[in-house]
């Protein structure tokens, strides 16, 4: 609990998909005045949030509260390491992986709720090339798609799905030497498809890449997903869903406070799903205890048995729509290929006669 406190509360009015509006309503209603004096501050472009924060901080402000997307909290949370002013999540974005892995929820009168127990810890924070994280980061396939996401100009689950069905099975595995805790003899080498180093458990969206991991242990779960065949990636998306993708075979999983990946070329990688182009060499570090936070001490995986079905459920016939009209361009791009190898094979049988 908390006494009296200056509480910050930072809107991102463009992020997200839920109205801000009717939170700044809830506020105005539910948020404990005897504990609270608040502002509320718009932010006007990318970064301003960071902006926000870091002048809370200076001023002694004791929570900054991030109002939209993963994008926002990263801004927010960036700015506050290592102070003595706390980060607290209304979430009303398209992932909210943060505040899913604190349980904070995603009905703003609830995450208010949280908010007014102002139950205030410290909570593990990451670097990847000095870029800061508080869920994931990685790189290989959920990179590439991280940026094709930022490109495509919508959000939401279906915009992602729609992405991984374009691309996903076309995808070209590289290679990655790591080198685990600065040890030169600790070296793997592994072609995956993915490796992800992560803080919390999840991406967002109840899609859990690490679900044994937890943002207060001083560690960070590392996940590789080998190569698979397009028969694997239902089980795959199953296991992601419902927490148990460290089970699978193709999944190698591996604890550390620091790892060391090397690539063969400059590429893409992502820190909390924002893409960012990086050279060769990616250095991941897990910093304990770096950051105060507003949550309940319950963290990590929760109601697993309905997240993929509840998911099917709401987004299902937006799905199959989406992977009928993958599938009819794939079956017309088919029969061009079949058509203009038949006018060359024509072409060239004529010419022998």
């Amino acid at each position: 609990m908390c006494d009296h406190k200056r509480i910050i509360f930072v809107v991102n009015p463009i992020s997200g998909t839920s109205g801000k509006k009717r939170i700044l309503q809830l506020l105005e209603t539910h948020l404990d005045k005897g504990k609270f004096d608040s502002d509320i501050v718009t932010t006007k472009y990318q970064g301003h949030a960071t902006e926000i924060a870091r002048a809370a901080a200076n001023q002694g402000v004791d929570i900054v509260c991030a109002i939209g997307g993963d994008g926002t909290v990263n801004e927010t949370a960036r700015a506050l390491v290592h102070t003595q002013t706390a980060l607290a999540i209304i979430p009303c974005g398209s992932g909210n992986g943060l505040a899913r892995h604190l349980h904070i929820p995603l009905d703003p009168l609830g995450a208010i709720k949280i908010l007014n127990k102002c139950e205030v810890s410290y909570m593990d924070y990451g670097l990847v090339n000095e870029y800061p994280f508080f869920c994931t980061c990685g790189v290989g396939f959920d990179a590439f798609i991280s940026k094709k996401f930022a490109e495509s100009g919508k959000r939401g689950p279906l915009t992602y799905v729609e992405n991984v069905l374009q691309t996903g099975l076309s995808y070209n595995p590289e290679t990655y030497d790591i080198e685990i805790e600065d040890d030169a003899d600790n070296r793997i080498s592994h072609k995956a498809f993915l490796i992800s180093c992560a803080n919390a458990s999840q991406y967002g969206n109840n899609a859990y890449i690490a679900p044994q991991a937890s943002v207060r242990d001083g560690l960070m779960d590392v996940t590789i997903i080998e190569p698979f065949k397009a028969v694997d990636a239902p089980a795959i998306s199953f296991q992601l869903f419902n927490g148990t993708i460290d089970k699978n075979s193709r999944i190698k999983t591996f604890r550390c406070k620091k790892v060391s990946i090397h690539r063969q070329g400059r590429g893409v990688i992502h820190y909390d799903g924002d893409p960012v182009d990086t050279g060769k060499d990616i250095d991941v570090e897990i910093v304990p205890k770096g950051l105060l936070c507003v949550a309940s001490s319950d963290e990590g995986v929760v109601d697993t048995s309905t997240n993929l079905q509840n998911f099917l459920a709401e987004h299902f016939n937006d799905m199959y729509v989406k992977s009928e009209q993958l599938l009819q361009r794939n079956v017309l791009m088919t029969q061009r290929i079949t058509k203009i190898n038949g006018d060359i094979i024509r072409k060239l049988a004529g010419r022998k006669r």
